[in-house]
């Protein structure tokens, strides 16, 4: 390996997908390596670095190495027609989400500063902890029950490949369907400009007892850098990551929005 040769950098802490990204890396020639600690990053400063970990780590190491970190806009959810959320959403603050006095869906927009989930009213949110206080800003949602979830990765309009990775709200990874890479289209082919090149997009069928049709709904969308892959292609995951978290010198001007700034 040559000091030019693109390294994909892993954090500590290795999951499923951490593993089948490295493999991924290693049959196309790239250098891999593990953040260990300060001299992974002095050994690996002006080389051509990847990442994929979590965000709290990537903070540390993105400004030394030139990385350019992608991800949607906090509010992007909100901005999105009515057909393709099917429900409220609006990002504020925890302050604001304190005063709830109704059942609603609340989680950050990017990190995992407090669990993801249906709080009875704004008195059950947590108050206190790593990253939490009152300017912590949140997604509240009316409450929907998705009776499957499908992550797609998506590069350039496109989708590269994907999986289910549950079902009713239950972890359950499977094949990519026809119809949630039908619903993923219709919906870049609307919005895609409003998303980085490289995203990790989130979408299901809404499950209604009082309507029996199908309808597709957003879930959320992601940084493909912190995503899991589930049983999604991890040669076309990999092409996605590069991309979302990569040199800043190749960023491309319409990315430039995109790019992850340090808390």
């Amino acid at each position: 390996m040559t000091a030019s040769t693109p390294v994909l950098l892993t954090s500590a802490q290795e999951t499923g997908t951490t593993a089948l990204l490295t493999e991924a890396a290693a049959r196309r020639g790239l250098a891999t390596a593990v953040l260990t600690g300060p001299t992974t990053v002095e050994r690996l400063t002006g080389r051509p670095v990847h990442w994929y970990g979590g965000p709290l780590a990537a903070a540390r190491v993105a400004a030394p190495l030139g990385l350019a970190l992608l991800e949607p806009d906090d509010d992007w959810l909100t901005r999105l027609p009515a057909e393709f959320t099917r429900r409220r959403i609006e990002l504020t603050t925890l302050a604001e989400a304190w005063t709830l006095r109704r059942p609603a869906f609340v989680k950050p927009p990017a990190d995992k500063s407090l669990p993801p989930a249906v709080y009875p009213d704004g008195s059950r949110l947590p108050r206190t902890g790593e990253r939490i206080g009152p300017g912590t800003p949140v997604l509240v949602s009316e409450p929907v029950t998705f009776a499957a979830e499908y992550r797609l990765f998506v590069l350039d309009g496109e989708v590269r490949t994907g999986s289910r990775y549950a079902r009713f709200g239950r972890l359950d990874p499977g094949p990519l369907t026809i119809e949630a890479t039908a619903f993923a289209r219709r919906l870049l082919a609307a919005v895609g400009d409003t998303l980085p090149s490289a995203a990790a997009l989130d979408v299901g069928p809404l499950a209604d007892p009082y309507d029996p049709s199908e309808h597709w709904a957003v879930v959320e969308a992601n940084m493909p850098w912190f995503a899991h892959c589930y049983a999604a292609d991890p040669d076309r995951v990999l092409d996605v990551v590069l991309r979302a978290a990569g040199p800043s010198t190749a960023l491309t001007p319409a990315d430039r929005r995109f790019v992850r700034t340090a808390a």
